[in-house]
């Protein structure tokens, strides 16, 4: 996992100023963003934990949020999916405003699916069952069994148990059968939140294969937490530094990588 600084606020405070980072998303996504965030401010009750965050993700790429436990990674993906009171900013997708849609809306309307930290599969469940509700979640059960029987001929890892219990799963496969939701839910934007967490370096490889499948195949806009910020770097198309609740760097994957400073807080092996 990636090593961290108790002094990476102050090191990155001031670094950049704010108003330089919409130019830079604009460039690197290179035409018309389907996530774009302005300016949010958002937090739970009353305590304030983003400020002034910006953000875009065009549809077939990958943004990654990186930076100390506590930043407010978490905390963005939360606002975009409406789980968090936004004080101000915006959130559009596809050009539509939907900062203050709640999690159905952002689901069924605007096409926004979320995977979570904690396992969110029902262990009673057989795999293909829980596949299926996903398609009654967006009110297209029959779409969702022909989209089921694709994954169960893309993943074999999957296809194996299909008939048993979610709970047999090990984490890797819990974590898969989590990620192909979005095949049978077909959003526009998946967040994804610390793919890796409990896992061996041993299973990597299967969730970045299916993570590159939906973005390259499916072309999904994907905005992505992750510890293991090396890992997760190599993967994405935008790196995206978050620090203290902002912005603190914002490049290509392979700039931030090379990033001395970088390299230092946030990418020990």
């Amino acid at each position: 996992p990636a090593g961290h600084s108790n002094d990476a606020s102050e090191t990155y405070s001031g670094t950049v100023h704010r108003a330089e980072f919409r130019p830079r998303f604009d460039a690197l996504v290179g035409g018309d963003p389907l996530l774009r965030v302005d300016d949010l401010v958002a937090g739970y009750g009353p305590r304030t934990i983003l400020r002034g965050i910006d953000l875009r993700v065009r549809a077939g790429q990958m943004a990654c949020l990186v930076g100390p436990c506590g930043a407010g990674k978490s905390t963005i993906l939360h606002s975009i999916f409406g789980l968090t009171d936004v004080r101000s900013g915006r959130i559009e997708v596809g050009g539509r405003n939907v900062t203050r849609f709640g999690p159905g809306a952002k689901l069924r309307e605007a096409g926004i699916a979320y995977v979570l930290q904690d396992s969110s599969v029902f262990p009673d469940m057989t795999v293909e069952r829980n596949l299926w509700l996903s398609g009654r979640l967006i009110g297209q059960y029959d779409d969702s069994q022909q989209a089921a029987e694709r994954i169960f001929d893309r993943y074999p890892i999957l296809a194996r148990h299909r008939d048993e219990p979610a709970g047999v799963l090990s984490p890797c496969e819990r974590r898969l059968l989590e990620l192909s939701r979005a095949f049978v839910m077909r959003p526009r934007l998946l967040l994804v939140d610390e793919p890796l967490m409990g896992l061996e370096s041993d299973f990597v490889e299967p969730i970045f294969e299916m993570l590159s499948d939906l973005r390259e195949d499916e072309r999904l806009a994907i905005v992505m937490v992750e510890q293991n910020a090396r890992w997760a770097l190599s993967l994405a198309d935008i790196g995206c530094l978050i620090v203290g609740g902002e912005v603190a760097r914002v490049g290509t994957s392979s700039a931030l990588v090379a990033d001395p400073l970088m390299g230092r807080l946030f990418l020990r092996d």
